[in-house]
């Protein structure tokens, strides 16, 4: 956070299946599991382009949470599928140790494409809805917290699960 990248709209990918491009994606899927995460934009890692990547099995953060296929997705964009909204936990890798409470579209289809340019269309609901609305809010120079509706609910994540979750 603080890095002025994070605040601007990444340009689309043009060229697709190109040793850049295989990089990139490396680089990124590396970030994302060294720092345990389950989505990345490419502007974190300091690219500006339009490109993240999502996916999990597990994950300690999220013990709940259903699996989600691992996503390489390029020129992303995004439809809601309906005006309900859930309220949920949410950090980010480019804003570490810190959670806050924030409103997503609970069903959305997202559109984009794979690195050799196939298209990818898919309709989700829940975790899987909010990571990648968190992920193409990066791709548009957003940063979670800008989000949060009541900055009461926003803190440090020690802090947050110690008042959640008292002895």
């Amino acid at each position: 956070m603080g890095h002025p990248l994070l605040l601007e709209t990444a340009v689309p990918v043009t060229e697709f299946n190109s040793p850049e491009l295989d990089t990139l994606v490396d680089d990124m899927l590396d970030t994302m599991r060294t720092e345990n995460g389950v989505g990345l934009a490419a502007p974190q890692i300091g690219v500006n382009q339009r490109v993240i990547i999502f996916g999990m099995v597990e994950n300690q953060r999220y013990p709940d949470m259903q699996p989600i296929p691992m996503t390489v997705l390029i020129n992303p964009e995004i439809e809601q599928m309906s005006d309900e909204m859930e309220s949920g936990w949410e950090g980010c890798l480019s804003v570490p140790g810190m959670r806050g409470l924030v409103p997503r579209h609970q069903q959305i289809c997202y559109r984009g494409f794979d690195q050799q340019g196939k298209k990818i269309e898919r309709e989700v609901e829940g975790f899987h809805a909010r990571v990648l609305q968190h992920e193409l809010d990066h791709l548009n120079g957003i940063l979670y917290l800008q989000r949060i509706e009541d900055m009461r609910l926003f803190g440090f994540e020690q802090e947050l699960n110690e008042w959640q979750n008292p002895s």
